[in-house]
């Protein structure tokens, strides 16, 4: 049952990701020192918590295929639970390398133009990642 809540946690979490990355420049009016619209200082600590919470859900599917199949079988679900469980990972490494640089003003080994450029990748991938996972606990899978 904890599964099934998570689950629907994960794919509700990549629902708002999604909905906030395509409305806010309808409300938000960016300016130099606010650029981003201020919802993001709550979704981000529950983007890394959804994060966490896939990885070790994708870890546990990537290892229960592992386990069932071997490195011989090439099935839909070993391409899925790895796609998956790398996805998260890659995405993970993205938005925290990001978002740590919003916390530190003092690095400027990068520009603005490429911090918003890897936002906008982690906010177009991260639900789709979260409803893949979210969508199989809540089915009742693990």
């Amino acid at each position: 049952m904890l599964k099934r809540i998570i689950g629907f946690a994960l794919i509700a979490m990549g629902v708002v990701v999604a909905v906030h990355t395509v409305i806010e420049p309808l409300y938000h009016v960016s300016t130099e020192n606010q650029p981003y619209s201020p919802i993001w200082e709550i979704l981000n600590p529950l983007m890394v918590l959804s994060l966490v919470l896939g990885l070790i859900f994708a870890y546990m599917r990537k290892a229960k295929v592992d386990a069932e199949g071997g490195d011989a079988a090439l099935t839909r679900e070993f391409v899925i639970a790895n796609a998956l469980f790398y996805g998260l990972l890659v995405v993970g490494i993205l938005m925290l390398w990001n978002w740590f640089n919003l916390l530190s003003p003092a690095f400027t080994a990068i520009g603005p133009e490429t911090v918003s450029l890897v936002w906008i990748m982690v906010d177009a991938s991260l639900p789709f990642l979260l409803g893949g996972i979210g969508i199989f606990l809540a089915r009742g899978g693990g």
